[in-house]
């Protein structure tokens, strides 16, 4: 508690959580008005903290769509509960984060998915085409307290951690002022979490080791390659009463399942056969409801204003999926995306004249800009015309400062050596 209560521990914490943003907690605090409330309640907080008598506010519940269907319970704690929590992450991650498995990638320090999905593709290239892909049920709602509170003793001596770490397990979770107790589970969406769940899989990352096997493990989501579909489904069977019976956690029976390696998803990404990456259909089709969202024709922006948006979503998108084989896919994507900001812009004209006045200015000859301006055909298809693709084209498109998805895509291939140079061939 020394440690983590020491001015440099609570001075990194306090970067990391500002860095980080979030909405406030319970008690309305924003993460910019700590620094002055730790100037005066400071002491008092590190007292408390010390001497085992801290208690944690209750963390708000708030339900996020999943995208697969459902909701996801995501708890906020207070800024100062986040604060204390990184605090105690950071030190606990010096502690797991030298004994915990090379085939752990998730919130670790130095690595990251881009690591895991290349070490996954070197298993497939090998041969290893058949994989076990194990769902966890609820994984953040069902961990066992007793099972992880006796982990964390193996390793931590100091009883007064101990017990606010418990605490912290077991804090409210208020929703329209009622607050409920928790009996199990890492409240999600905490910076504690991340350091939890790896200490309590942990044991799974071991076991698999022992038996020898070639897998992959980011957070909850971990992958098993083998090289038949009678050892994936051996295995399976034989993990998943491992981690019922040992672990006490739920497999959802109607997620994890033994196949081949292109019928699945990892991190977002399909491993195809032979190695080489690509992105999951799901994400694909995820990437484009965002897209829809933002140029939707009756939102009442101007066309810099939904660039300016979209540009973000575009880059970091990109930047995730830069090591799949998909080219052609960037290039049908951009398409599909200038046709969007067509029909939105096309569709601010309103009036017949304002339409054939707008199109001539970009160059279209006055016939044709009135043969568009008067069609009755709808604002998509008009959007897909030749002389609306000529008035607004690609070199437009660059003038307004639009992303353009494979033009960066080509330059990430050329101007660095991404982790997994063969996922990164381009056709």
């Amino acid at each position: 508690m020394q440690v983590i209560c020491s001015t440099t521990n609570i001075r990194r914490a306090y970067k990391r959580v500002k860095q980080n943003k979030g909405v406030a907690g319970i008690d309305q605090m924003a993460v910019d008005k700590f620094a002055d409330w730790f100037k005066d309640k400071g002491e008092i907080l590190l007292k408390s903290l010390q001497s085992g008598t801290y208690q944690p506010n209750a963390v708000k519940l708030v339900e996020i769509p999943k995208p697969n269907g459902g909701t996801r319970m995501l708890g906020i704690p207070t800024v100062t509960d986040r604060i204390i929590q990184q605090a105690i992450a950071q030190v606990l991650s010096q502690i797991y984060d030298p004994i915990f498995s090379e085939h752990s990638y998730g919130f670790r320090e130095k690595r990251n998915a881009h690591q895991a999905l290349k070490k996954a593709s070197d298993y497939a290239e090998e041969g290893r085409d058949k994989v076990v892909d194990i769902d966890l049920k609820t994984f953040f709602d069902l961990v066992n307290h007793d099972r992880l509170m006796y982990e964390l003793s193996t390793k931590i001596g100091d009883k007064i951690l101990l017990k606010l770490i418990r605490k912290y397990l077991q804090t409210g979770m208020m929703k329209g002022g009622i607050v409920s107790q928790r009996l199990e589970g890492t409240p999600q969406g905490s910076p504690l979490s991340p350091v939890l769940s790896n200490i309590v899989l942990d044991e799974l990352d071991k076991e698999l080791e022992r038996r020898g096997h070639k897998f992959v493990r980011y957070a909850d989501d971990c992958n098993i390659f083998v090289q038949s579909q009678v050892a994936g489904e051996r295995v399976m069977q034989s993990i998943s009463n491992f981690i019922e019976n040992k672990l006490k956690l739920v497999v959802n029976k109607d997620k994890s399942k033994a196949c081949d390696v292109n019928q699945t998803k990892f991190l977002g990404y399909t491993i195809q056969k032979g190695g080489y990456l690509t992105i999951s259909k799901q994400n694909q089709e995820r990437f484009k409801e965002k897209i829809r969202l933002i140029t939707k024709r009756n939102r009442g922006r101007s066309l810099e204003q939904v660039i300016s948006e979209l540009n973000p979503i575009l880059r970091g998108w990109l930047h995730y999926f830069q090591y799949a084989k998909c080219l052609k896919l960037m290039r049908v994507l951009n398409g599909w995306i200038r046709r969007k900001l067509r029909c939105y812009r096309i569709k601010q004209c309103k009036r017949v004249f304002t339409l054939q006045q707008f199109l001539a200015k970009l160059g279209v000859k006055k016939w044709q800009a009135w043969i568009i301006a008067l069609s009755g055909k709808g604002l998509w298809r008009k959007s897909g015309s030749p002389q609306v693709q000529q008035a607004m084209n690609n070199s437009w498109f660059e003038e307004q400062g639009l992303y353009n998805l494979a033009w960066h895509y080509e330059r990430f291939k050329d101007l660095k050596k991404p982790p997994c140079a063969r996922a990164c061939t381009v056709v």
